[in-house]
């Protein structure tokens, strides 16, 4: 990576967009300078995040994520859902991962569908109106509200009369919990293409039509291809296809072509910081190449009622793995926090999930719930710097 001149100006502004201070944005650039990384920005310096993970207030301002906002999607502790209770005096099954997370201080929860172990209370499926109801009795016994699910999006487009009853079933149980909003794990499309964007939010804006009668807000999960860039113009290839970009990101496409009545979005955060070491040039239509970095709290902060969940995971910066950061417990990390909720605010509105794919062990049965248990207590503890 070509180290930025400060002195020029062009560092200053980068780092402005960004919401970074001048310290951090130095030390990580000289951090990454000499590796593999190209991306402009990574995340907050390794002594910060150590810094606000003490969960000390030390003259800061207000709570970032007050504590009934503090959720954390199930399948970071999916070990422990699908533990054997008579193998294990581990909590297992969602009942006892209900009140060990509650335990630890969390008021949400984010389903990633509804299975668990078959010796668990209820049963290997909990996903039907009686297992909805057992559920949702013991969210209300230890204090949990279920926040949204990934769960069941219609494969057929047009829709089928089974997808739509299988929708329709789906919406039930999220209302029986409790949820506000559903979704799912995965992109609309995978596609480039605008014209693949324009069918996915044909179909996304029929099921947020659906989802809207049932009173649900239907969303979509991201991961980092979703913010790269659109192929929307420029020479066709042997297909047909436009070969280079006009600089409008996937998702950002997406956003205008949905009915904000119908569709909202869950920025999975570490994913969007991926794309942004990731996707920070295009070739041009006339061919030239382009720099135009991704700003996720900008993206956020300019289309806010349309980003009601997060999933909020941290991560190390890696010159080696070709997606910048390597995945940590919440806090452990570099992402800066601080800076991202600060700048996204609604802090009322939003609901941020944590979620680490890796805490499951296979040497270690209790590390999920104890990472939760630190991830929790770092996403308390952060507060808005005082100025």
């Amino acid at each position: 990576m070509t180290a930025f001149n400060d002195e020029s100006g062009t560092g200053d502004a980068l780092r402005r967009a960004l919401g970074v201070n001048r310290r951090r944005f130095l030390s990580t650039c000289t951090a990454v300078g000499a590796g593999a990384i190209a991306a402009p920005v990574l995340g907050a310096s390794p002594a910060l995040a150590q810094d606000r993970g003490r969960g000390h207030d030390h003259g800061r301002g207000h709570v970032l994520v007050p504590p009934g906002k503090r959720g954390i999607i199930l399948y970071t502790v999916r070990d422990a859902t699908a533990r054997d209770p008579l193998a294990s005096d581990l909590p297992s099954g969602f009942r006892e991962v209900f009140k060990q997370l509650a335990r630890h201080g969390y008021r949400q929860v984010e389903f990633a569908g509804y299975g668990q172990h078959a010796n668990a209370p209820g049963g290997a499926n909990l996903g039907s109106v009686a297992g909805a109801k057992l559920l949702r009795s013991w969210l209300d016994d230890y204090g949990l509200r279920a926040q949204g699910n990934h769960g069941f999006i219609p494969p057929s487009w047009p829709l089928t009369s089974a997808d739509v009853d299988t929708f329709k079933l789906n919406l039930e149980i999220a209302n029986i919990l409790g949820m506000d909003h559903m979704g799912t794990g995965g992109d609309p499309t995978g596609s480039s293409y605008p014209a693949d964007w324009d069918v996915a939010a044909d179909k996304w804006n029929a099921l947020g039509r659906i989802a809207r009668r049932e009173g649900i807000k239907l969303y979509t999960h991201n991961h980092d291809s979703a913010y790269g860039f659109l192929l929307d113009g420029g020479p066709l290839d042997a297909q047909g296809r436009p070969t280079r970009s006009s600089g409008i990101r996937k998702l950002e496409y997406f956003l205008k072509a949905t009915d904000p009545k119908l569709v909202w979005l869950e920025m999975d955060i570490f994913w969007a910081h991926v794309a942004q070491y990731k996707f920070h040039t295009y070739t041009a239509h006339d061919g030239s190449t382009r720099e135009k970095v991704f700003d996720p709290a900008g993206l956020v902060a300019r289309n806010n009622k349309r980003y009601p969940l997060f999933h909020a995971k941290d991560g190390v910066v890696s010159t080696t793995n070709g997606m910048g950061y390597d995945m940590v417990p919440f806090g452990t990390g570099v992402i800066d926090y601080t800076t991202f909720f600060s700048r996204v605010g609604e802090r009322n509105y939003h609901n941020p999930m944590v979620e680490d794919d890796n805490s499951p062990s296979a040497t270690d049965p209790a590390q999920s719930l104890r990472e939760a248990k630190i991830s929790y207590d770092n996403l308390a503890a952060l507060r808005a710097r005082r100025h």
